[in-house]
């Protein structure tokens, strides 16, 4: 006699980004690798950078790099500087956080950050 096993739950657990008084599902966190971001377009027309860091968490900013008028935030380099997440735009490599969208290189400069959640 021959059984079957069935097959365990995937995690499906997917990003949200905070839309008006609801949660706007933009996709899977399965797709997303750490230390690498995604661009998605948002039904308004807005692009948004995605990233998760080696620990799940989320993170959503605006994908125009404000240096350049290009988007290309989501192709930009991860890391940290004092404990805190950045990514540096591609071109320029000047560095944002991905908590609060500002500038580590020009205290001016900011990108907006959109409220994300993984569940």
């Amino acid at each position: 006699m021959t059984t079957r096993t069935p097959e365990t739950t995937r995690n499906t657990r997917t990003i949200r980004l905070a839309d008006g008084d609801g949660w706007l599902t933009v996709c899977d966190l399965s797709l997303l690798t750490p230390g690498r971001g995604v661009a998605a377009l948002l039904p308004d027309g807005r692009q948004v950078a995605l990233f998760v860091d080696r620990s799940g968490r989320a993170y959503a900013i605006d994908n125009r790099d404000p240096f350049t008028g290009a988007y290309v935030l989501s192709r930009g380099l991860v890391g940290s500087a004092g404990g805190r997440p950045f990514v540096a735009s591609p071109l320029l490599k000047q560095r944002f956080d991905l908590e609060t969208g500002a500038c580590l290189d020009d205290d001016e400069v900011t990108v907006p950050v959109f409220p994300v959640r993984a569940d």
